[in-house]
């Protein structure tokens, strides 16, 4: 990378973390890498052994339910992203029996030009029952589903999820570069309405960005942090900071883990209701936008603290009862206004 490109901060490391340990990393809110925090998992044991190795034991729990593929032609040389000065993305998504693809990758390996494939979060119980019986962590909160990333030398784009995030490297080298929220308008982040990962992912290459056409990325990578993972170790991803993901070895696989705070994140509206305001507010005149914006600061950021502290407490605007079926029904609607 050029020296004038600014250096983003490794992660802070720890290592034998417990339970309690990991609530003390999520409560800073800042991102950390936990070496060798599944170095007894089974799954790491078979990639230690091959590629195939791992293959195999993977077969081993497949369900034979199709897993949706995405494959990029060699010219994408991995990256997973839109096609040079077109709004289309250079890859395409196919429903495969899994055995076929996983073998394809080993295929792969020692391609000239390998074509890039990626399986991108497979669920743990519909596609390898009892795999998650033997391959499991007790950080996150119980019952919180593992997502199964396998794949070639392919690069992830920054983008951001509304969940708290714990990702295990099973196989193959990976390198995160996490970028805090308030980073947003220096990512120069894509359309809503046509997008890779399901949200706007940044537009710059974050790993040899080109900094005369993005001149203010330099900031979101001087603002950044780090981490390389070897098998074994794990990264925590705080809640909607964005993150581009680099697979550095021609076979590679991670697990990872998203869990939430409330029960209106966790159906994943949030997204939408972002969408749909950008959609709704930027038809208004600016003067319109502007009025807007202290009543959004008052009420839904708390720029004045509690917006109803002046309230008696029975005049106070009730707490909601969103249950899923309300909050599946609101989202469905954002959705459709959207189309």
């Amino acid at each position: 990378m050029n020296q004038s490109v600014p250096q983003p901060t490794p992660a802070a490391e720890y290592h034998d973390v417990d339970p309690a340990g990991f609530a003390e990393i999520v409560a800073r809110g800042v991102p950390a890498v936990l070496r060798g925090a599944a170095a007894d998992w089974p799954l790491v044991a078979q990639a230690r052994r091959s590629p195939a190795a791992l293959v195999d034991y993977l077969i081993g729990f497949d369900s034979g339910a199709l897993a949706t593929t995405v494959v990029a032609p060699p010219a994408a040389e991995g990256r997973l992203v839109y096609e040079e000065g077109r709004k289309a993305l250079n890859h395409r998504h196919s429903p495969e029996k899994l055995p076929n693809v996983l073998k394809g990758l080993l295929r792969q390996i020692d391609a000239p030009e390998p074509i890039a494939i990626s399986l991108q979060g497979l669920s743990a119980r519909d596609q390898f029952p009892g795999l998650e019986a033997e391959n499991g962590t007790v950080l996150v909160p119980a019952g919180t589903p593992p997502r199964l990333w396998i794949g070639n030398k392919v690069t992830v784009s920054p983008h951001f999820d509304a969940a708290e995030n714990l990702a295990f490297v099973v196989a193959g080298r990976r390198r995160f570069t996490l970028f805090p929220p308030d980073q947003v308008a220096n990512l120069y982040p894509g359309p809503f309405d046509l997008t890779p990962a399901g949200v706007p992912i940044a537009m710059p290459a974050h790993d040899a960005p080109d900094l005369a056409r993005v001149p203010r990325f330099a900031e979101a990578l001087a603002a950044a942090f780090v981490a390389d993972l070897a098998p074994g170790d794990a990264v925590y991803v705080p809640y909607l900071w964005w993150h581009g993901v680099q697979s550095l070895d021609r076979f590679n696989m991670l697990v990872n883990y998203w869990w939430y705070s409330d029960p209106v994140a966790a159906e994943h509206p949030n997204g939408a209701v972002l969408r749909a305001a950008f959609e709704l507010f930027r038809v208004m005149p600016d003067a319109h936008r502007r009025a807007w914006k202290p009543l959004f600061d008052f009420w839904v950021f708390g720029s004045e603290g509690d917006p109803m502290a002046h309230l008696p407490p029975d005049l106070r605007t009730a707490e909601p009862a969103l249950d899923a079926e309300k909050i599946a029904r609101f989202r469905d609607a954002v959705n459709a206004l959207l189309k």
